[in-house]
C-alpha cells in the first residue's frame, strides 16, 4: 500500500510517500480501508518529536480517520466487512491507503455522513467539547470569546458554544476568516492583528479583546492560539471566568498571575488525549453527545481543503502555516 512516512525529525518537507506493506489487525484490532484523514496541528508537533507522544519510527503521521472495515482481528465483533466506520489511532498511523485500530477506537457512521466529514468530528470537536463541557462548564446565556475561531478546533468551538446556549464571539486574524467564523455561527467578531507585539502593540490588543467583549468581560476564553494574544485577551475576562489552554502555535504564554487574582478567574488546562485515556467512560458519553448534535445539524465538520494522499506533507504544511478555514483532509480517492 501507499503510506506518508516520517522517517527522520523534521517538518513537513522530511516526510516521504512510500510503498510499504500491508498492516494487519492484531487481537482485538480493525482493518481499515481509509477513505479520508483529518489533518490537525498535533500532527505537525509529532513529526518534529514536539508532542507529548512519539511513536516508533518509520510511521505515518494522521490520528483520526474515516473508511470502511476490511478485516478483523481475534476477538473482535460488532462489526463486519464493509462497514462505514471512523476511528482514533492516537497520535499516528492515519496518512496511508490501510490502517489498524483498536476497535474501542472505533465508530460506526450514518451512511449519510461523508467520509470527509467522520474524518473531522472527533480530534477538534471532541477536544472542544471536553473543553467547553467538562472543564469551563460553560452555561447557556454566558458570553464565550473563541481565539483562532477560524481553524479547526476553533470553528468547532464556535459551533459547539451555541449549541449550547452561549454567545459566542470570535476572533480572528483576517476580515476572510471574520467571514468564515460568521458562517460557523458566531454572533460577533473580532479582528486582531498579526503579532509578534511590543508593549504597545499588547496594550492596544488587550484594548481590543476589552471593546469587543464589553464593560463586564467575557465569561470563557478558548485560547488555542498561545502566544501574545494570551494575556491580551485574558484581561478581557469577566469576574470568575474561565481560561481555557488549548495549544500554543504563536508560542507558550506567560501569564501575570495578578490578572488570575484581580479577576478572580480560573485558567484551565484541556489535555483531551490524556482524559480520552483517563475517563473513557466520560469520552464515550461526550461521542455519543456529538453525533446527537450532528444528527441534529448542530454541529457540522467544515471541510475548506482536501489533498490527495501523495500530498500528505502540503497538508500538515499548510494546516501549520495557519491558512485553515475549518478542517483540512485527506482523502484516498
Amino acid at each position: 500500500m501507499k503510506a506518508v512516512l516520517s522517517r527522520a525529525v523534521g517538518g513537513p518537507a522530511s516526510l516521504t510517500f512510500e510503498d510499504v506493506a500491508d498492516p494487519a489487525p492484531g487481537k482485538g484490532q480493525v482493518l481499515l480501508a481509509v477513505a479520508a484523514c483529518g489533518v490537525n496541528y498535533p500532527d505537525g508537533l509529532v513529526i518534529e518529536d514536539r508532542y507529548q507522544f512519539k511513536p516508533q519510527r518509520p510511521f505515518s503521521p494522521g490520528g483520526e480517520v474515516s473508511g470502511t472495515v476490511i478485516g478483523l482481528g481475534e476477538g473482535v465483533t460488532g462489526f463486519v466487512l464493509g462497514q462505514r466506520v471512523l476511528a482514533t489511532l492516537g497520535s499516528a498511523g492515519g496518512m496511508a491507503e490501510k490502517a489498524v485500530a483498536d476497535a474501542q477506537r472505533v465508530l460506526p457512521i450514518p451512511d449519510a455522513m461523508p467520509f470527509e466529514e467522520a474524518a473531522g468530528l472527533i480530534f477538534t470537536y471532541g477536544t472542544s467539547y471536553y473543553a467547553l463541557k467538562n472543564r469551563a462548564h460553560l452555561k447557556a446565556g454566558e458570553t464565550l470569546l473563541v481565539l483562532g475561531a477560524a481553524g479547526g478546533v476553533g470553528s468547532a468551538a464556535v459551533e459547539l458554544g451555541k449549541a449550547l446556549g452561549a454567545r459566542v464571539i470570535a476572533a480572528v486574524s483576517s476580515a476572510e476568516k471574520a467571514e468564515a467564523a460568521k458562517s460557523f455561527g458566531a454572533d460577533e467578531t473580532v479582528v486582531y492583528p498579526s503579532g509578534p507585539f511590543d508593549k504597545d502593540g499588547q496594550r492596544k490588543l488587550a484594548e481590543l479583546f476589552k471593546e469587543a467583549c464589553g464593560k463586564t468581560g467575557v465569561d470563557v476564553i478558548y485560547d488555542p492560539v498561545g502566544g501574545d494574544y494570551a494575556e491580551a485577551s485574558l484581561r478581557s475576562i469577566a469576574w470568575e471566568g474561565r481560561f481555557l489552554v488549548i495549544g500554543f502555535p504563536a508560542g507558550i504564554p506567560k501569564l501575570p498571575l495578578n490578572l488570575t487574582l484581580l479577576k478572580s478567574c480560573q485558567v484551565i488546562g484541556v489535555f483531551w488525549g490524556a482524559f480520552v485515556a483517563r475517563d473513557p467512560e466520560g469520552d464515550a458519553a461526550n461521542t455519543r453527545g456529538l453525533f446527537e448534535l450532528y444528527q441534529q445539524g448542530l454541529i457540522k465538520p467544515r471541510v475548506s481543503k482536501r489533498f490527495p494522499l501523495a500530498q500528505g506533507a502540503e497538508a500538515i504544511a499548510w494546516l501549520s502555516g495557519r491558512q485553515a478555514l475549518g478542517k483540512v483532509v485527506v482523502t484516498n480517492n
